[in-house]
């Protein structure tokens, strides 16, 4: 399903099941994907911002990520949203080839376009049907190469 054949992350131990970092500043909707995706099987890591979402990274080394698109304005005057985070992801060697699953509460087919075009395997909207974004995810994962 994935075009960028992503590659398992060098954190997650041999046998382990996947980690999967979401990225969303909605907590109920991480709340909930949480308990669907533990519910699968999968470890799971979540961030409410792009900040967050960077130093999650380099800590958890996610076998998948799940990204919102638009994020409040930063405090810190950074303007944080789905596209300047897979930017920064795709630039960093370690996250670089991470999968990324975008979902957004937007109707625009031009995120779409653009999220599709910036590297991202599948886009949802939100409402999420999660049996679908679970059958997206378990494809996306065992598309990936396993180490050797």
């Amino acid at each position: 399903m994935s075009v960028n054949a992503p590659t398992p992350s060098a954190g997650t131990p041999a046998g382990a099941p996947p980690k999967i970092l979401v990225v969303d500043d909605n907590e109920v909707i991480v709340k909930t994907i949480c308990l669907k995706l533990k519910g699968a099987g999968y470890r799971v890591a979540t961030a409410q911002d792009g900040a967050e979402a960077m130093s999650v990274v380099r800590m958890e080394k996610p076998d998948l990520i799940l990204l919102d698109i638009t994020f409040p304005p930063d405090v810190a005057g950074v303007p944080w949203d789905g596209f300047r985070i897979m930017e920064w992801l795709h630039r960093v060697d370690e996250s670089r080839k991470i999968p990324i699953i975008i979902i957004t509460g937007g109707e625009d087919i031009k995120n779409k376009d653009r999220a599709m075009a910036s590297g991202a395997v599948a886009f949802f909207h939100k409402p999420l049907n999660h049996d679908d974004l679970i059958k997206v995810v378990r494809a996306t994962l065992s598309d990936a190469p396993k180490p050797a």
